[in-house]
Parts: structure tokens; C-alpha cells; sequence
């Protein structure tokens, strides 16, 4: 039996650049025929992985369940070496020879040619065999033909590798049980196999409403300037919006499981994270400059099995307009939950579904209402292990 959790959520935010393109304006899209504000699924996803960090901080989560993005994976090889007793110098030359017998280059500069994702497992275990098979990692003797394609040099230097630390090596690289790899997946674009497929997908947010851009036009003055010289010493301007996001995202629970190696603590650990972290995580973006910290105040997640995912982002087809003293998110939640009825009515479909509504939206017997997030996700949770 299929079972997939889905999390929806309207956020108001005020006035916020909350993820910017390249010219420094709010990510906007056009959808339903409106100019709509948006926030893209990597700067989302972004900030869940920043509040599993903190949860590590808060031993909710372990250093070892969470990974790492970065192209300095031999610094971190080097480091683990360094207290084995390896020498620096050496710890890099071997480092830099296992990488490769893995077609893992690492460039001059000490970074590798792309962002690799790494559970701290998998960096910590690459480091034990290479600490353990030491002896056995040793240069090719005939080294590749100068003016070379990297990817055939890369493979040579792969081929010539002892093939027992090339097993040791391939059976490391397996995700690591690290939470966040084994929610949003991972490519390594040398190691096709060793990819993982992503249990998460997270929407694009964009608001249930139209928007148009706005402008601060902002100075400083020179604290240290006379008193008797007028005018500013800096000025500027910086776009901004306030929109009243619908965000979605779906958790494959069987998938989940099998990426955390059927680990299913682990796996309930991070869904729950997930669940959690969507919710209260946010985008940095300017945030020191507008402050817009404002919780979601309707949230909806579903339990659901054997039938396909339902993103309820057609409810604001039509873009959402208010009326004078009426709610922009209680407005939003209403034509949220007709919507979902409307899909259920036509799809039908298992489900168990926990509301948290903070507006003074009627949700017509939409799922079952809870007070408070714990009390959410101990009901989703529960839910899942039915």
C-alpha cells in the first residue's frame, strides 16, 4: 500500500524580498493570467535543511543524520585523517587518489568539479577506508597521456584503483542515512548508480493573490559628517512585496524509508523534521532589513494511500481579491478547502487529514482540527503507522 503525506500551507508575509532573482527583485511568476509573487522550491527547501541544523543543535537530530553540500570534501577527508594520526600532506595525496579511483576529480585548488551532497556517514566512512587501506592506495604506475580528456583520464585513474577499495568505496556510497539526502535526492553526475531519487517534492510558493512589485527608496547620512552640510551620503533602492503564499509539498513514505535503508525510527524522526521544518523554517532573504516573520495560519496535512498527489495550487486560478475588512488568508483558506472537497468528491481516495486554522475561515468538515503543531504532527505521524 502506497502511502504519501501532503502538507499544505497559506503564509502571509509582510512586506519582504524573501528570494530574489538576479537583478535583486522578488521571484514573481505569471499564473492564471495574474502577475503572482513567488518563492522558489530550492530557496524552501534551503531553509529546511538550515532548521535541521538547528535540531542537531537541539539533539532532535544527530550529526549524522544530516548532510552536507559542498566541493570541499577533501578538507573534510583531510580533517578526519588528521586525527588518525596522518599527516596532512599525506592525508591529501591519498585522499585525492581514492576520490579518483571513484572518478571523483578534485581540481588544484582542492575542490571537486561539482557540489557533491554527503551524508556526514558517507564522509565519515570514505575517511575510515582510506585510513584502513592506506598501503593499498598508491598512484597508477603509467599515468594518463598529457593533453588527455579529463573523462578519459578519470577513468583510467578509476580502472587502475585496487578493486578491493573500489568495492569498499562503491558500498560507502549509499546516501549515508542522512535525512535531508534521502528527502530531496541527490545526483553525482560521475556516479549515475549512486544517485538517489528524492522521497520530497517541494512546490514553487506563489500567492493566492495578484501582485505588483513596490519600491523603499531609502538614505544614510554620515554620522560623522558637519552639521552645517546638508544632504545624504548614500541612497537607494530596494524591491519588495507582501503576499499571502499557498505552499505544498508531498513526502513519499515508502520511498523515505527505503532511502534510510528501512531505518524506520530514522524515518519517522525525519518526517516529523520535515513536517516541522516546512512549517516554521523561512527564507532569509532581507530579512534584516524587513523582519517579516510571520508564521503560517492555516495548515492542512494529509495522510493518504494508493492514490496519486494533489497539489491544490487551482484554487487560486483566479486570483483571490477581498473585500474591504475581510481576510486575505481566511479568503485563501476558504477557496483552499472547496477546492480539496471538490477534488476529493471527484478522485475520492483514503485519506486522513489534520487541520491547524489559526483564521476565521469555516473549513466545513475538512479534516479533523487540532490546536496546536505538536499536535498536528503527532496526529500525522500516528496516521503514517496506522
Amino acid at each position: 500500500m502506497k502511502t504519501i503525506v501532503e502538507i499544505h500551507a497559506l503564509q502571509n508575509f509582510a512586506p519582504s524580498n524573501l528570494n530574489r532573482d538576479d537583478t535583486g527583485a522578488p521571484k514573481d511568476a505569471f499564473f492564471g493570467g495574474t502577475r503572482r509573487a513567488r518563492v522558489s522550491s530550492q530557496c524552501l527547501k534551503r531553509a529546511v535543511r538550515e532548521h535541521f541544523k538547528g535540531l542537531v543543535e537541539q539533539n532532535a537530530l544527530t550529526p549524522d543524520d544530516v548532510a552536507c553540500r559542498t566541493k570541499r570534501i577533501l578538507d573534510a577527508l583531510v580533517e578526519s585523517l588528521g586525527k588518525n594520526g596522518r599527516t596532512k600532506a599525506d592525508a591529501i595525496a591519498k585522499s585525492r587518489l581514492a576520490l579518483a579511483a571513484m572518478e571523483l576529480s578534485v581540481k588544484e585548488d582542492g575542490k571537486t568539479e561539482y557540489l557533491l551532497f554527503m551524508g556526514e556517514r558517507e564522509i565519515s566512512n570514505i575517511a575510515n577506508i582510506i585510513h584502513e587501506k592506506w598501503d593499498s592506495i598508491a598512484a597508477p604506475e603509467a599515468t594518463p597521456a598529457e593533453g588527455k580528456k579529463p573523462g578519459k583520464a578519470k577513468k583510467q585513474a578509476a580502472q587502475s584503483a585496487d578493486p578491493e577499495l573500489k568495492k569498499a568505496l562503491d558500498d560507502v556510497f549509499n546516501g549515508g542515512k542522512a535525512v535531508d539526502v534521502a528527502l530531496f535526492g541527490r545526483m553525482l553526475a560521475d556516479m549515475p548508480k549512486k544517485n538517489q531519487n528524492a522521497a520530497c517534492q517541494v512546490a514553487h510558493a506563489i500567492s493566492t493573490h495578484a501582485v505588483d512589485r513596490e519600491f523603499d527608496f531609502y538614505t544614510a547620512v554620515d554620522d560623522l559628517k558637519p552639521d552645517d552640510t546638508a544632504g545624504a551620503d548614500m541612497m537607494g533602492t530596494v524591491e519588495f512585496n507582501s503576499a499571502c503564499f499557498y505552499r505544498y509539498a508531498v513526502v513519499d513514505w515508502e520511498r523515505l524509508l527505503a532511502n534510510l535503508q528501512n531505518d524506520t525510527e530514522l524515518a519517522f524522526k525525519g518526517l516529523r523534521a520535515f513536517l516541522e521544518g516546512f512549517v516554521v523554517a523561512e527564507p532569509t532573504g532581507k530579512q534584516n532589513t524587513f523582519a517579516a516573520h510571520n508564521p503560517p495560519e492555516f495548515i492542512a496535512v494529509s495522510v493518504r494511500h494508493n492514490t496519486a498527489p494533489r497539489n491544490l495550487a487551482n484554487a487560486f486560478e483566479t486570483a483571490v481579491r477581498v473585500k474591504k475588512d475581510e481576510s486575505l488568508t481566511g479568503k485563501s483558506a476558504e477557496v483552499l478547502v472547496k477546492k480539496a472537497k471538490a477534488l476529493q468528491a471527484a478522485f475520492g481516495g483514503e485519506d486522513k487529514t489534520f487541520v491547524l486554522n489559526l483564521t476565521e475561515a469555516g473549513i466545513d468538515g475538512f479534516g479533523g482540527s487540532v490546536a496546536s503543531l505538536r499536535e498536528l504532527l503527532d496526529g500525522t505521524l500516528s496516521a503514517v503507522q496506522e
